[in-house]
């Protein structure tokens, strides 16, 4: 049976794949920008609305909530990489029983992490050294989105679940929504109700339950994807078989999210203007990855179908293609960032003090330059991690985010002691650099 383009998937085991590559990515870049856009404005809204104080709250637990949603994020690329093997093979009779039983295992952890990030907020601010002066803000901002944690996880497992069938066009369309939704109660509840950072936190939650509803009316017009109550049921021959998978990629985000925390434990001891300006970039670190994220998601769900088709040529042809366009990608964003990124990080700081906005942008800018200037590092490392995790070699990512974790950690030490603030942006590149040349080694001695 053809399955290619069916209810919208794209069996990527037939055509050119640079083609393929493009047409599955395109749709997520386009929807990976508008989420940007909301996050940009979201930033911007606080930064501009609220206050200087208010950007670095967000700051301070920016990777902290990124610890507990990538956790997330990475259980449901796990789930979804047997989903393309199985899709790629034509086992369509299991995929109901893996979309299950992922749901379940999900749905558990889950409740561990809301429980783990709404419980443990005022002791993760104390451990990470967040000034005495931001931790009300910081505290609020984080308890309502881990509060909301479970319209995240929905929307993560739904999209990876239409992802993985080679459905890239819905999640586009649902993060559109999303992102129109939230810009505007953004305004709503900053700008006119006057709810400060509680109301860019409720409008985050409310748009991506917008979204994960959208996904999942589409996942279950899939009929292979439509599990039934007793698909929820956990079972010796599928259950361990998508905790292997899933578990180092979780893991491998914990990894690297311990390390950011750490990191950002450092830049808090820096002070208000150094934590913003670190902020204002750290908020255009989603800009630059788009493209990167999206070849990722594009290169797991290429590899995957055509592991499970066992079309060997296949890989190893489509995977030199994202390379290709990794570092032609990468290399426009980055340049682009250099000429026009002042004017971009202009938006995040207010300029009511000029002295606090001259200090904020210079941090910014020498942030965004080292960054933007290695940004075909990053891309380099997205590619050979998805390759090895659509091939099922998910362990390989695990170890990346140690070694990613040893490099940003380990410089991070250096400038707590020689207090060179310049050391921890290096940090973010020489954390690229590690997982990268590792991953890439890697990826040439497990190809098929």
């Amino acid at each position: 049976m053809d399955r290619t383009e069916k209810n919208g998937t794209m069996n990527m085991t037939k055509g050119q794949p640079l083609k393929l590559l493009l047409l599955f990515a395109l749709p997520l870049m386009f929807g990976s920008i508008f989420q940007q856009l909301y996050t940009v404005v979201d930033t911007a809204i606080v930064g501009q609305g609220v206050g200087m104080n208010a950007l670095a709250s967000l700051g301070i637990v920016d990777w902290l909530n990124w610890l507990i949603f990538s956790m997330a994020s990475g259980f449901t690329q796990g789930i979804s990489i047997m989903v393309s093997q199985k899709y790629g093979e034509g086992d369509l009779q299991s995929l109901r029983r893996i979309v299950g039983q992922g749901a379940a295992l999900m749905l558990l952890l889950t409740v561990l992490l809301t429980a783990t990030g709404v419980l443990g907020i005022p002791h993760f601010l104390r451990l990470m050294n967040a000034p005495e002066e931001l931790r009300p803000m910081a505290a609020l901002y984080s308890t309502i989105l881990f509060g909301g944690f479970i319209a995240a996880a929905f929307y993560n497992f739904t999209a990876s679940m239409l992802r993985a069938e080679g459905d890239s066009r819905t999640p586009l369309f649902a993060m559109i929504i999303s992102s129109l939704v939230n810009i505007g109660l953004d305004a709503l509840t900053v700008f006119v109700f006057g709810w400060g950072i509680a109301g860019a936190a409720g409008a985050t939650v409310f748009s991506q339950l917008i979204a994960g509803l959208i996904c999942g009316i589409r996942m279950w017009q899939h009929r292979e994807l439509r599990f039934s109550f007793r698909d929820l049921r956990l079972t010796r021959d599928i259950t361990p078989e998508l905790i292997r998978l899933s578990l180092p990629v979780s893991l491998m985000n914990l990894i690297i999210s311990v390390g950011g925390v750490f990191v950002q434990s450092i830049v808090n001891g820096f002070g208000v203007h150094f934590i913003a300006g670190y902020t204002a970039t750290n908020k255009l670190y989603g800009l630059l990855e788009i493209a990167a994220v999206s070849y990722g998601y594009a290169v797991t769900t290429y590899v995957g179908q055509n592991y499970g088709a066992k079309e060997s040529l296949r890989i190893r042809k489509g995977v030199r293609s994202a390379v290709f366009l990794s570092i032609l990608t990468s290399a426009a964003i980055g340049l682009s960032m250099i000429v026009f990124g002042k004017q971009v990080l202009s938006l995040f700081l207010n300029r009511e003090d000029p002295e606090s906005f001259d200090l904020a942008m210079q941090t910014a800018y020498r942030f965004l330059f080292i960054m933007a200037s290695c940004l075909p590092i990053l891309y380099l490392l997205y590619v050979y991690r998805s390759a090895l995790q659509g091939m099922g070699h998910t362990r390989s990512a695990m170890v990346s985010g140690i070694i990613e974790f040893v490099m940003r950690v380990g410089l991070a030490v250096i400038v707590l002691f020689t207090r060179f603030s310049d050391g921890l942006f290096l940090a973010e590149v020489a954390a690229w650099l590690g997982a990268a040349v590792f991953l890439g080694v890697r990826y040439y001695v497990k190809r098929p």
